[in-house]
Order: C-alpha cells, then structure tokens, then sequence
C-alpha cells in the first residue's frame, strides 16, 4: 500500500518559526532605543559629576561650621550665614530637580517608547515580526525599565551623600523622612522612575500620539506622587527611614509589573 503525504496546513508546527531568543531582543532593543539608552545615564552621569564636585565644597563647608565654637561667635555665625545662603539654596535646588527628574523620565523616555511606533505606523512591521507583539513589547519595557531604575537607583545614593549635611544642619526641620527627601532617596527613588516610565508607556499605547501621551502620563504621575504623599504614606504601619522605603518601593514594583502587563494585554487592540 503506497502512503500519500499530505503536506501540513499553514499555521501547524512545519509553519512556525522557533521564537527569537530573548537576548537577541534585547540587542535589537538596544539597537532601537539606544539614543535613550545611552542620554539618560549621559545626563545622570554629568549630574554625578556636579554632586561631586558640589558636594565637596558642602561637606567642607558644614566640617568647618560642625568645628567651630563657641557656635555663638562673630566667626561661626558668619560660617553659618554662609552656609544658609550659598550651600542650602544650591542643595534645595538640586532636590527640587530630583523630584521632577522621574516625572520627566516618564515623559520624555516612557512615552514615546510606544506612542512613536503607533504614530508612524511602524508597528504594522515591527510587531508583525517573528518575535510576536506581546514578547517584543515585554522585552522593550523590561530592558528600558530596568536600565532607567538602576542608573537612578545609583544616582540616589550620590545624592543622600551630597544632601545629608543639609539634614545634619537640621535646615527647614528637614528629615530623612520629610516628604521632599524621602523619594529622592535609595529604593523609592528607583521604584517612582521605573513607575513613571511605566506610566509614560502605558499611556503612549493607550493614546497612540507621543504629546498627548506625555502630557497625560505627566499628569498621571503627578496626581500619584500626591496620593502617596497626603494618604499612602501616612498610613506605613512601619517605623524608620528603611522599612517605609521598602514598603514604598514594594506597591511601587507592584504597580509598574501592573502597568506592564496592561500595556502588554492593551497592545493586542491598540495594534488592530
């Protein structure tokens, strides 16, 4: 009896090609959004640069004041003038910039990451490839996501070095825990970047246009930072700089993986 062969359907396992390797996605990421990649941690690292530097002639300033005394003579007065008008206006500077910089990153890094792909119309070849939509956009966000709240990560704590002889000078009744230093520092500052790029790119899938998309994650993001600023972190039930920061850094995780997998899931009717 002669067997005949019948040749498989489109769509059987003859037709389907082996999934891209994640590495190679993550080179062709690399590829892709390297001018991302390669401006922020720029930036951070000119900022480092400053801190250093800046943080130096701060940390001399304040030894000469913390060695002065009697505190209340005609020199340690003028050493803490000093102090008060040129080293805190500068440090209170560069933390009002801290607090912008996750916004911004959203904004600028996050948004467009999808926004820009919908707006011109390259997804139609892009998501069409092999790699399948759902695990080239895992990939993306993972690597980008991953990148921005490391390098941010690092930069905070150069940051807790330049601003803790502000703290030890006790300007404004300023504490590790006061609102304005806590989320410039270690974990939450990591988790609200990664946050906020999260946001940026949920909201470009969402509204397929980069400057809408940047405006409304800004938005987002600032209307969060409130929340947990007036009603989240009151209500800690921990006590002490590191265990608040680890419960932040915890929702914050929890949030952006949400705001992933939702892009990832949203991705599916948004490319339609």
């Amino acid at each position: 009896m002669t067997v005949i062969s019948l040749p498989e359907r489109p769509g059987t396992s003859a037709d389907r090609l082996p999934p891209l390797p994640w590495r190679r996605m993550a080179w062709v990421t690399w590829r892709q959004h390297r001018s991302t990649l390669i401006a922020v941690p720029a930036l951070f690292g000119a900022a480092a640069v400053f801190l250093l530097i800046a943080g130096l002639k701060i940390h001399h300033d304040y030894a000469a004041l913390a060695a002065c005394h009697p505190s209340g003579s005609s020199a340690c007065q003028a050493l803490n003038g000093s102090f008060n008008s040129s080293d805190w206006p500068m440090a209170n500077a560069v933390d009002i910039l801290m607090q912008l910089a996750p916004a911004l990153i959203g904004a600028f890094a996050g948004a467009p990451v999808l926004a820009r792909e919908l707006e011109t119309g390259t997804f139609r070849y892009a998501w069409t490839q092999g790699i399948g939509r759902e695990r080239w956009i895992t990939a993306k966000l993972a690597l980008l996501g991953v990148v921005l709240a490391a390098v941010a990560g690092a930069f905070s704590q150069l940051f807790a070095w330049f601003f803790d002889p502000v703290i030890q000078q006790q300007q404004p009744g300023l504490t590790v825990l006061s609102a304005t230093v806590f989320d410039a520092r270690g974990v939450s500052f990591a988790a609200w970047t990664l946050t906020a790029f999260a946001i940026g790119a949920f909201c470009g899938l969402l509204l397929r246009r980069t400057v809408p998309a940047m405006a409304v994650g800004l938005g987002s993001y600032v209307a969060l930072d409130l929340l947990a600023w007036l009603v989240l972190r009151p209500r800690y039930p921990v006590g002490g700089f590191w265990p608040k920061q680890l419960v932040e850094g915890g929702w914050l995780l929890s949030l952006s993986v949400l705001l992933i997998v939702a892009t990832v899931r949203l991705s599916r009717k948004r490319a339609a």
